[in-house]
């Protein structure tokens, strides 16, 4: 069956039952709650056709083997004054009574992987199917789309995550086309079009982990933010927010939801590419900021990275960032980097590849934490770290910022040097887009 036909479930079948008191059915539920029928759309308890003062109690007949209840169960009926026999009940069927596992079990081939499980987008279900799953996917759409309350739209995605916008192409089974949604997450509203941006509410937990580090005062440069699910709750705790996508999709849900939370003001938003804003304005805030950090300011700097097929890779922006002398090693800023591990061992590989692309070891000077197993033998892992003083700084040269010397050094006499200007210009960048949203 690649076509749902519910009127095929319609049935009738026999099932225990229990005549009781309508004053004591109460009672009874409660003691033998373990053997009441529990079907969707099934009420447990029936009027008596025979008695209008009884009620008949529907008992799960593959809990009652040769419908006679065991010597525990009857104890139970004789203290509440019930007569122990079991009568045989006609109970009518129908595809609402069925759990979406049944029904999909039902009509799929003999021995078909059966698919009931799905990530929830707001009114959107989002699957991802086998290739043998593919001929029933209408069907199966369908069948989720029935069976859970709230969902209108089933989607499959029928490509890998693009890594440069992070989504991806998706078919639309069964339901409504629409895939502008609505999310809540951590007490945070976010709106969204599923189609064009990327959002994974299995991240949930993880991105609730994070934000729970920062407090008030703390400054927050989210590299790749999506829509906003670190950065707006992040300025909700009153941390100034720099968050960059270069989703030009992305950039513009990002601004949206910034408005729909009331957090406009306390975040600035760019849609440039994630190493143009570490070398642009995390770069530029950073040597604005870290020279005036004293030992006893306790306001730090988070740099999050969650692009874990290619985050990584960033990291070599960090080398010689900022030119000067460190800062205290209290105020380095805080890496949060997201990867993917296939290695036996992924906290050790995703450390290694960092040190690689750091050109240091971090040994002693890092933590790793699994996120979640992504498919067999793949694992999300966050590694986290200051970024070490001799990879983020560049001392400048001891006759960095020195003039010409003059002809009149040869007479013998000798100009007075000049200092170091200790920072480097920022260069510019063409083509970035900022927003400040301010609305009063």
């Amino acid at each position: 069956m690649t076509l749902l036909n519910r009127e095929a479930f319609k049935r009738t079948v026999v099932v225990p039952a229990l005549k009781v008191k309508k004053e004591i059915v109460n009672s009874l539920l409660k003691s033998l709650k373990q053997l009441v029928l529990q079907r969707p759309g099934l009420k447990r308890v029936v009027e008596d056709p025979e008695d209008e003062d009884s009620r008949l109690v529907i008992l799960d007949p593959h809990k009652i083997p040769g419908f006679s209840l065991g010597e525990s169960e009857q104890q139970v009926l004789k203290e509440l004054g019930v007569d122990p026999e079991v009568s045989r009940y006609n109970l009518e069927l129908t595809y609402e009574n069925f759990k979406s596992e049944e029904i999909l079990r039902a009509v799929l081939p003999e021995g078909q992987e059966v698919t009931s499980g799905f990530s929830r987008v707001g009114h959107i279900a989002h699957l991802n199917l086998r290739d043998h799953q593919l001929p029933y996917r209408h069907l199966i759409g369908q069948v989720i789309i029935d069976k859970n309350p709230g969902i209108t739209c089933a989607v499959n995605k029928t490509s890998i995550i693009d890594s440069t916008y992070r989504n991806f192409e998706m078919e639309v089974l069964a339901g409504e086309k629409n895939l502008v949604t609505k999310v809540k997450e951590n007490n945070t509203a976010y709106e969204l079009d599923f189609s064009k941006v990327y959002w994974n509410p299995r991240l949930s937990t993880e991105r609730g982990r994070v934000v729970e580090l920062l407090r008030p005062g703390d400054v927050l440069f989210d590299v790749f933010a999506g829509v906003g699910p670190f950065a707006i709750p992040a300025a909700k705790k009153k941390c100034r927010v720099f968050a960059n996508d270069l989703n030009p999709e992305s950039y513009s849900w990002l601004l949206h939801n910034c408005r729909l939370n009331k957090v406009d003001a306390g975040v600035k938003a760019f849609n440039m590419d994630g190493r143009e804003f570490l070398r642009g304005p995390v770069r530029e805030e950073l040597s604005k900021e870290l020279p005036l950090v004293r030992e006893e300011q306790r306001n730090a700097f988070h740099i999050v990275m969650n692009l874990p097929a290619l985050a990584v890779e960033f990291l070599d922006a960090f080398r010689h960032l900022l030119v000067g002398e460190p800062c205290s090693a209290a105020a380095l800023p805080t890496v949060h980097c997201y990867a993917f591990s296939k290695h036996e061992d992924p906290a050790k590989d995703i450390q290694e590849r960092a040190e690689a692309s750091l050109g240091t070891s971090l040994d002693g000077r890092c933590s790793t934490y699994l996120v979640r197993n992504v498919a067999p033998n793949k694992e999300m892992l966050c590694i986290s770290f200051q970024v070490p003083a001799d990879v983020l700084y560049k001392r400048p040269c001891p006759d960095e910022g020195k003039k010409e010397q003059p002809s009149h050094v040869a007479l013998g006499f000798q100009a007075p040097p000049f200092a170091a200007s200790g920072w480097s210009h920022p260069r510019g960048h063409s083509g970035r887009v900022t927003a400040t949203l301010d609305l009063g």
